[in-house]
């Protein structure tokens, strides 16, 4: 190998990383040069040759992130977010934005509520079934303009899930594994309050938005630590991931927990349930879990502790709702019809 510097260099730089636009050496001391690679993907890649004991050159390399694919990765979240839809929460007033259209909500829970009639054991009728009806059609009607787009529907399950849900466009399910935990229909209208309150809001379109944008952003970060080693890259993208499920996944779901509480209770209200019922049911909830929970930071939930002390600050205006909403019942019952079912 020739000793002449520069030349030589850029020649050795040359043929190590083809994708070098543009070159820029200078001397050190001694035998040492380094070279500096500009490429046309903006990356700035430090070449370090030094002469070696007895023959030849060692060459060195400091690898660099680029810079293209994250500013790319960042035009395309903000294509994203400023195409989907945006409305607003009819009981909060605030804007929001979506992954899915309302129609697009109502057709993916429509398959999902049909998916899970065909799989459960619907009971077609009985007290439970009463009961959860008459408290269904209650709260629906306690929705209003929240949704007035929706077909709602109502389905009791035999489980021993201690859970219910709504899904987009009011198809409704409860486990009757959750009935002995509510005890009255009061605790019914909190729990059932509070997932109505998640298909009002629209919180999975949200929270589908949500997860398209982080991964375009993690994908952008990936590629540009593509001139990164192995080892380097996993360790980044577990730092990156880490800190997108802490620092914005989990407390997002969190959110979206707590403002369906505070809708909830304003449904059940509305309906001329007792909203103090709310906090009793909760802490049944918390009996019956066992205090088997993980800490809060890392859950979807919040604790049983703090979303007591939320529901209690939103007692004073959910009690108002409910002295004006006495002897109204009625005048917010909404006929939801049977679903009939195959087995």
């Amino acid at each position: 190998m020739r000793d002449d510097g520069a030349a030589c260099l850029a020649a050795l730089a040359s043929a190590e990383r083809a994708d070098c636009a543009r070159i820029e050496s200078s001397r050190t001391d001694g035998a040492e040069w380094l070279v500096v690679c500009h490429s046309a993907a903006g990356t700035l890649t430090v070449f370090r040759l030094s002469q070696g004991k007895g023959f030849g050159y060692d060459l060195a390399v400091k690898r660099s992130i680029r810079i293209i694919p994250i500013l790319i990765a960042l035009l395309v979240v903000a294509w994203q977010y400023f195409s989907s839809e945006k409305f607003v929460n009819p009981e909060t007033g605030e804007s929001h934005r979506g992954a899915l259209s309302e129609a697009q909500e109502d057709r993916l829970g429509l398959q999902s509520y049909q998916q899970v009639l065909s799989e459960e054991r619907v009971i077609p009728s009985g007290p439970q079934v009463d009961m959860v009806r008459q408290v269904a059609q209650r709260l629906a009607g306690a929705t209003g303009d929240a949704s007035k787009k929706f077909q709602w529907a109502v389905s009791v399950v035999d489980s021993q899930q201690v859970n219910a849900f709504c899904l987009p466009g009011g198809k409704i399910v409860v486990y009757t594994g959750i009935l002995p935990v509510a005890q009255t229909p009061a605790g019914l209208a909190t729990v059932m309050g509070h997932e109505m309150a998640h298909a009002t809001s629209r919180h999975g379109s949200q929270r589908l938005l949500q997860s398209q944008l982080m991964q375009t952003a993690m994908t952008g970060a990936q590629f540009s630590m593509a001139d990164l080693d192995y080892q380097s890259q996993r360790t980044l993208i577990s730092l990156l991931g880490g800190a997108a499920q802490y620092g914005a996944i989990l407390p997002f779901s969190r959110n979206h927990e707590l403002e369906a509480d505070h809708i909830g209770l304003v449904y059940m209200a509305r309906a001329g349930y007792d909203p103090r019922e709310a906090i009793e049911f909760w802490k049944r909830m918390a009996q019956a879990s066992g205090g088997q929970q993980p800490p809060e930071f890392a859950s979807t939930h919040p604790s049983n502790y703090n979303r007591i002390q939320q529901l209690q600050s939103y007692m004073p205006e959910a009690l108002k709702i409910y002295e004006q909403s006495k002897g109204a019942q009625q005048s917010y019952q909404l006929k939801i019809p049977n679903v009939e079912t195959k087995r």
